[in-house]
């Protein structure tokens, strides 16, 4: 396989598990199945489906996300290699879901950066939902 396939099949599985028990979720899982032989999804989306429930379920979802994004390369790898028509669906779901880089960086790959000064605090999230509770700051009097 050449390297720009690798590296699809790496952005890919990086696009898949980052959605995992997000709101992107339902989307990104019906596209991932969609680019599989027919006879093969029924079981594809059980696992698919498995797969979120342990990122969603986990204390520590990136730890699962990381274990899972191994295996989800080489099955795309795979699927590229015996579906090359594969290649242009599964290039355009990684760029919806991620974008196209414009700093060198391999599609599939997520930066956020945030910065909190002078005791402020960010409120930070990729793909999914935050909630945030807490009771407001009230003005101190000088």
């Amino acid at each position: 396989m050449n390297d720009e396939l690798t590296l699809l099949a790496q952005a890919g599985a990086a696009a898949l598990v980052t959605a995992m028990a997000t709101d992107a979720w339902q989307e990104t899982r019906g596209a991932i199945t969609g680019l599989f032989r027919r006879g093969r999804r029924a079981a594809l989306e059980t696992q698919l489906d498995g797969n979120a429930e342990l990122v969603r379920d986990s204390p520590s979802p990136d730890d699962v996300r990381q274990a899972l994004y191994g295996y989800w390369t080489q099955e795309l790898a795979a699927l590229l290699r015996q579906e090359p028509a594969s290649r242009d669906p599964l290039a355009r779901l990684v760029d919806s879901l991620c974008g196209t880089p414009t700093d060198g960086r391999p599609a599939g790959v997520l930066r956020q950066t945030n910065t909190a000064r002078d005791s402020a605090v960010v409120y930070a999230v990729q793909h999914g939902t935050q909630h945030v509770h807490g009771r407001e700051a009230r003005p101190t009097e000088s």
